[in-house]
C-alpha cells in the first residue's frame, strides 16, 4: 500500500520498507512445521519484516512472488532454521525447517509485532501523521536474537551500505550454511559465532572489512551468549550490556536493538543523515544535527523510533548538494 504514495527512496528503504508481492501463499510443504497465527490487525508483512533485509540479495532473506517472506536465523544455542511466512486469508501461515524450527515457529507473534502497540503512538507533524495513516499495517519486530542483527550493523559502520552489504554477503556465504528446507542454492544460514571468531584476517581483508569492524565482531561472538541475554532486558540494561564491548558504540547498539528487543524508542544517534533527514521533513533543517533531531522528537517520548521511521518511509530527504560518499574496497589493496 505504501508505494501508491511514495517514492522507493533510499530513505524508504532504510525505513524498513521492502516490497512484497501480492500472492496467494500457499504452502512449500516438503517436511516443514507449520504454524497458523491470527493477527490482532493489519499486518504488513514488507514493513514488519523489512528492517531484517541487508541489501537487495542479502542471502539471509528473501522476498518470493506467491507473497512469501523467506528468512534464516540461529537460536540462541545456535540451532539452525528457515522460516517461511506469508499471509492466508485473515491469518499467517508460518513454515519452519532445521534444528531450529520450533524455536522460531514459538516467537512468530513477536516476530511480526504482537508484543507491539501502536496506539501508543500519536503523529504530532502533519507528515508523520499522513505517514503513520498510510502504513496501519507497520509493526515493530522483535526477533529476540542479538547477534544477527549486531554483526551486519557492525559491517555498517563508516561505511557505505552497498560496501556493508557486499562484506555481509560475502562472509555469509563463505562461511555460513545452506539453509534447510526448499528455499534453494542461494539462501545461507549466518555463521555460527565461534566461526565469526575463527575467520583469518586475509579473508576479512578480502570482504572489505577493516580491522576496526572485524576486530568488534570477533569480540562481540566471543561473548554471545552474554550478548543474547539483552534481548531480555529493558532498553537502558540492554544497551549498557551491549556497549560494555570496545567498538559498540550508541548507534551500533540502537540500530541492533530497535530488531531484537523491538524497541519503540531506541532512537538512532551517531548517523550521518538520520539527523537531517528528521531536522528537513518536521521542521525545514537539513543541518540538524543530533541534538537537534531529539529535540524534535522529544513529543514523542517513548516512541522516538517509531515516529524515526515513519519520517524515513516518507521518503522526503532534503535535495543533495554533494557527492555521494565515494566507495572502497579495500579488498584490492
Amino acid at each position: 500500500m505504501a508505494g501508491r504514495f511514495d517514492p522507493l527512496t533510499r530513505a524508504a528503504v532504510r525505513g524498513g520498507r521492502t516490497d512484497v508481492p501480492a500472492g496467494r501463499g500457499g504452502t512449500a510443504g516438503a517436511g516443514a512445521q507449520e504454524r497458523r497465527w491470527t493477527p490482532g490487525g493489519p499486518v504488513d508483512l514488507g514493513l514488519i519484516l523489512g528492517p531484517l533485509r541487508r541489501g537487495p540479495a542479502d542471502p539471509t532473506f528473501r522476498t518470493t512472488p506467491d507473497g512469501s517472506v523467506w528468512r534464516t536465523g540461529r537460536t540462541p544455542e545456535g540451532h539452525p532454521a528457515t522460516l517461511r511466512v506469508a499471509r492466508a486469508g485473515e491469518q499467517v501461515l508460518a513454515e519452519a525447517w532445521g534444528p531450529g524450527a520450533g524455536w522460531f515457529l514459538d516467537r512468530l507473534p513477536a516476530l511480526l509485532g504482537a508484543g507491539d502497540d501502536p496506539a501508543a503512538f500519536v503523529p504530532r507533524h502533519r507528515l508523520v501523521h499522513a505517514s503513520h495513516r498510510r502504513r496501519p499495517g507497520l509493526r515493530l519486530t522483535r526477533t529476540g536474537l542479538v547477534l544477527e542483527s549486531l554483526i551486519p550493523t557492525v559491517l555498517e559502520q563508516k561505511v557505505t551500505a552497498d560496501e556493508a552489504y557486499r562484506a555481509w554477503r560475502r562472509l555469509v556465504r563463505q562461511y555460513g550454511e545452506p539453509a534447510p528446507g526448499p528455499a534453494g542454492p542461494d539462501l545461507y544460514v549466518l555463521p555460527a559465532p565461534r566461526t565469526w571468531a575463527m575467520i583469518p584476517s586475509w579473508d576479512w581483508h578480502r570482504a572489505g572489512v577493516d580491522a576496526k569492524r572485524s576486530a568488534t565482531i570477533v569480540r562481540a561472538a566471543r561473548v554471545a551468549d552474554r550478548l543474547e541475554e539483552a534481548a531480555a532486558m529493558d532498553l537502558p540494561d540492554a544497551v549498557r550490556r551491549l556497549e560494555a564491548v570496545p567498538g559498540i558504540g550508541p548507534w551500533t547498539s540502537a540500530e541492533t536493538l530497535q530488531r531484537s528487543n523491538g524497541d519503540p524508542d531506541a532512537v538512532t544517534t551517531g548517523d550521518l543523515h538520520l539527523p537531517g533527514i528528521v531536522g528537513y521533513a518536521l521542521a525545514g533543517d537539513r543541518d540538524a544535527d543530533d541534538a537537534v533531531m531529539l529535540e524534535l522528537l522529544a513529543p514523542y517520548a517513548g516512541q522516538r523510533h517509531r515516529a524515526a521511521r515513519l519520517i524515513l518511509l516518507a521518503g522526503r530527504t532534503p535535495p543533495r548538494r554533494a557527492p555521494r560518499m565515494p566507495r572502497s574496497d579495500i579488498g584490492r589493496l
